[in-house]
């Protein structure tokens, strides 16, 4: 039977059929190689490329850290309402109790006045669901005007506590739900700045010097020198508004030096506004805590009527602050690996400039 088999036809070359599949078997081939080849491909940046491809990354990084600051903020207030509740909760239980105990006492009288049974106030006493014995209609018909004040206490507590109770469940949810926010920025934030660190070991030591140095530039003494002077205290010639804004300088300079950490408000280190925060906040003025609400914290200024004590704000997502200390200049905590240091206010995208006090 085999024999009888007709042998398979093969299409021409020269036809339509032919061509079709020659095509797409080179173009997967194409597609193949190509693939493979991005998938290993390796190509050799320039300093200057790494440069801006790292300065992308730590300027995403700051985003994302500015948006954790801000989860941060907000499960702090969740977290004390929520302690101040179960505070409530506690209180109000302790006083459930002491009613209780009182509606005890008139039911263990009633009993002893020759009670045969188990009396209304008794029963609510004794029973493990008092709520639930509250609502019935047996206790409504049974209960006398000489226990009305007892068992309002009772119902007032338990009715208090179960409020306590949902608004308590409101801000753990909401607790939660920050908690989950706060690892999602958490991720982002570490994956920023992992790849920046892989594209700076690409480069030499050198350039890795050049490229930290040419962040802020204008360092000055306060950044590179151990003068507790120049460190400590604002120089003579800087004229600050008033004596709150001379504090927040004076405290920026005590920082300067000082490692940037995301997160940091102080004061073994810093990001950008938990720097102008805590300058700020010795100062005896409470700012937010993120760069997007510390500009709106004060009076908004044009650049030309800067002075010193004013915050300065940079790119268009409000993502990064400085304090503004005159000469064109700011303090700032730039980045992971840049300690805080004095730099010209024209190094990055200009957004704005609030006066706080």
């Amino acid at each position: 039977m085999a024999a009888h088999r007709r042998p398979r036809q093969r299409p021409p070359s020269g036809s339509a059929a032919g061509r079709t599949a020659v095509i797409l078997a080179l173009a997967g081939a194409a597609t193949a190689t190509a693939f493979e080849g991005a998938g290993h491909a390796d190509p050799r940046l320039t300093p200057a490329q790494v440069k801006a491809r790292v300065d992308r990354l730590y300027q995403e990084a700051e985003e994302a850290t500015e948006r954790y600051n801000g989860a941060k903020e907000k499960a702090d207030e969740a977290r004390a309402s929520l302690d101040t509740l179960r505070d409530e909760a506690a209180r109000r239980t302790e006083r459930l109790n002491t009613a209780r105990n009182g509606l005890g006492s008139i039911a263990t009288a009633q009993y002893r006045d020759g009670g045969l049974g188990l009396g209304p106030v008794l029963q609510l006493a004794l029973s493990a669901d008092p709520d639930r014995y509250l609502d019935s209609a047996a206790f409504a018909r049974l209960a006398g005007d000489r226990q009305a004040d007892a068992v309002a206490a009772v119902r007032h507590e338990l009715t208090g506590i179960a409020q306590v109770r949902a608004e308590s469940g409101g801000h753990l949810r909401e607790l939660e739900a920050r908690r989950a926010e706060l690892s999602r920025h958490k991720s982002t934030i570490r994956g920023k700045l992992t790849a920046a660190e892989k594209l700076l070991a690409r480069l030499t030591a050198a350039e890795r010097a050049r490229y930290a140095d040419g962040v802020g530039a204008e360092a000055g003494a306060g950044d590179r020198t151990g003068d507790r002077a120049t460190r400590d205290t604002a120089p003579r010639g800087i004229r600050a508004p008033n004596a709150r804004a001379a504090q927040a300088v004076s405290y920026a300079y005590g920082a300067l030096g000082k490692p940037y950490v995301w997160g940091a408000t102080g004061p073994s280190a810093y990001d950008c506004s938990g720097l102008t925060q805590a300058a700020w906040r010795s100062a005896g003025v409470s700012l937010p805590r993120t760069t997007y609400t510390q500009i709106n914290a004060g009076q908004r200024i044009p650049r030309s009527a800067l002075a010193p004590g004013d915050l300065v704000f940079f790119y268009s997502g409000i993502s990064h602050v400085g304090l503004y200390i005159g000469g064109g200049r700011m303090i700032h905590a730039p980045r992971p690996g840049a300690p805080v240091r004095i730099a010209p206010i024209d190094e990055m995208p200009w957004a704005g400039a609030t006066r706080v006090a």
